[in-house]
């Protein structure tokens, strides 16, 4: 009874308001989206995964600043959905829905070629769309559902994209990773589902290791192109990426997250930071938070052999044969 009575005296109940007003607060970075004055009139961007979360808000906030946007999503109906929001609140009907499946190579060769014949330049490419907690599977390709989709399917995206880039020069690639990575460890039978551990956000850290990797390799490889790779952390976010892991799991993580992790909005920050702001031109092969600083990743991401060795892996494993 005493601790109920403290528990809701108005003093214990102002005093906790103002603690999760403050904790709230703390959460958004020193760059914000929406005091960047950079407009992308005449600019194109694609960004994958942009129906829901924080793919529709980099999408959104270049639609305000101008830009023709593709939505790269996997569901028509909510690409569609989104497509249509996106429209409403910015103005800009220059908004486009483009339907791909990272998960099969098929779906993203098909993808790129529709880009490749309907775009005259690409300025922007965000690889955003990711899954976490799948439960084991092989694609038609051979692969493991999870790398296939956070790893490989952008992995062949992006390269089968690149001559346009470059030909739109200065472009910029970003990619979101996570500071997961550093739990992460690279064994390549885990392509095909081997020597893999199903547990958790095990396997999404190992993919997100693999995407910090190849952007600084790819990175090296576009010195002097005018393309910029970078990949970014967008912080712990409240989105759908847990919507595979059971419920009690995903019960905590809301209620922990509305004190103390980023909305979607908040967590898009770091990746428009790298993809519009003037502070980031000519910048390449860094690694973002979410604060917008660039840091360091962890020591396998910093292994050039290892980068080279990766790269060259995954374009075997994404070659149309």
């Amino acid at each position: 009874m005493v601790w109920s009575a403290l528990l809701c005296h108005p003093v214990w109940v102002a005093f906790t308001a103002l603690l999760a007003f403050v904790v709230r607060v703390q959460r958004r970075g020193p760059w914000l989206p929406r005091a960047c004055p950079v407009r992308l009139r005449g600019k194109t961007a694609v960004v994958t995964g942009a129906n829901t979360g924080i793919g529709k808000f980099i999408a959104l906030d270049f639609a305000r600043r101008g830009a023709r946007v593709i939505l790269a999503c996997r569901s028509e109906a909510r690409g569609t959905a989104a497509l249509k929001e996106i429209r409403d609140k910015t103005g800009n009907a220059d908004v486009h829905l483009r339907l791909v499946d990272l998960s099969s190579l098929d779906s993203v060769r098909g993808f790129a070629e529709r880009i490749l014949a309907e775009e005259e330049a690409l300025h922007i490419l965000v690889n955003n769309a990711g899954v976490s907690g799948l439960p084991k599977q092989i694609t038609k390709d051979g692969l493991e559902v999870s790398f296939a989709t956070n790893h490989l399917g952008p992995f062949l995206l992006t390269n089968l994209l690149l001559d346009l880039m470059k030909r739109s020069a200065p472009a910029r690639i970003v990619t979101l990773a996570s500071v997961n990575h550093k739990k992460g460890q690279v064994d390549f039978s885990h392509f095909h589902g081997e020597n893999l551990t199903y547990h958790m956000d095990a396997i999404y850290n190992h993919t997100k290791l693999h995407n910090v990797i190849c952007t600084k390799e790819l990175a090296r490889r576009l010195e002097g192109t005018g393309v910029t790779a970078n990949s970014v952390h967008p912080g712990i976010v409240m989105t759908e990426v847990l919507r595979h892991y059971p419920f009690t799991v995903r019960v905590i993580f809301n209620l922990v997250g509305f004190f103390f992790f980023k909305s979607a909005e908040e967590g898009a920050a770091s990746s428009i930071y790298c993809s519009v702001a003037e502070e980031m031109e000519g910048i390449t092969g860094k690694y973002c938070d979410s604060d917008c600083s660039l840091v360091l990743p962890a020591p396998l991401a910093r292994d050039a052999a290892l980068g080279v060795k990766d790269f060259e892996i995954s374009e075997r494993l994404t070659a149309k044969l």
